[in-house]
């Protein structure tokens, strides 16, 4: 009961600061993504280092910044810069990370390896690529309104998931990556979302906030989210069970890290916008 008020107390702690952010504009919730990720990169090196590897975590730091040239897409437009948001800057950035990272086992051959490297290389596109998404989503047209989607998708999911295991779980889901979590607790997880995101559909489009959007696309959004958030908390479980860590840190009481928490949103953020780009 101590655990799931502390829980309780941290998540409400946790929606109000998220309510500041994303309600004070586009380039603050960018900064604070940004900052998420530096913290969720510096927990996921950490974990990694606690396991023995050795993670380039300059490289890993330095990727995060280009969520900074994400959210401040405008400025770049009036700096006549926007060649530095282009996919082909993309994939330049890309290919120099691969040939710095390279250079560290070439000429720093007795302290990195390819393992190190490559654990670097994961990291940056599990941590800040999918991150990213977040303020693309919020740079999109009516984004002030869709960004909530992942937050409702990813957090709606964790929370039906979580009394509905309490309350009604029975069968073990996976056991080797997640003892916890069971399969009542999982569909209950992608029922409530489903409900909560078709909710906000109702809300969205009852208040005139975007132009008119078929309630199915909701419905389908919040399934879509129930399942693919899930399946980034178990990615992350996964983790830690190699890396032989309970939590990847203690930011949050009785949450973990920035990267416990963040987990199911780095999935459910690209599903999100693709959604919202391809279909809608």
């Amino acid at each position: 009961m101590k655990l799931l008020k502390t829980r309780v107390a941290s998540a409400l702690i946790a929606v109000i600061i998220l309510i500041a952010v994303v309600c004070s504009g586009q380039i603050i919730l960018g900064i604070s993504v940004f900052l998420v990720s530096i913290l969720a990169m510096h927990e996921y090196f950490k974990s990694l280092e606690n396991a023995g590897y050795k993670p380039v975590r300059a490289v890993g730091y330095v990727a995060c910044a280009s969520i900074l040239l994400l959210c401040c897409e405008r400025v770049s437009k009036i700096l006549c810069l926007e060649q530095l948001v282009s996919l082909e800057a993309l994939i330049f950035a890309v290919f120099i990370m691969i040939v710095v990272l390279f250079s560290f086992i070439i000429f720093l051959h007795g302290k990195y390896n390819i393992v190190d490297i490559s654990l670097t290389f994961f990291g940056v596109f599990y941590i800040t690529f999918l991150l990213s998404f977040i303020v693309l989503i919020r740079n999109l047209n009516n984004g002030f309104f869709f960004v909530w989607l992942i937050f409702i998708g990813a957090f709606s999911t964790d929370t039906f998931a979580y009394f509905s295991g309490r309350f009604f779980g029975k069968h073990k889901l996976m056991p080797a990556i997640s003892p916890k979590k069971t399969v009542e607790g999982s569909i209950g997880g992608v029922i409530g979302c489903a409900l909560t995101t078709m909710l906000y559909g109702l809300y969205l489009n009852k208040s005139g906030s975007i132009d008119f959007i078929p309630y199915y696309h909701f419905l389908l959004i919040g399934v879509l989210c129930g399942i693919i958030s899930q399946m980034g908390d178990w990615a992350a479980s996964a983790i830690k069970r190699y890396v032989k860590v309970k939590d990847f840190g203690n930011i949050m009481p009785g949450h973990g890290g920035a990267l416990d928490r963040f987990d199911s949103i780095l999935f459910t953020a690209p599903a999100v916008y693709f959604y919202l780009s391809w279909i809608i």
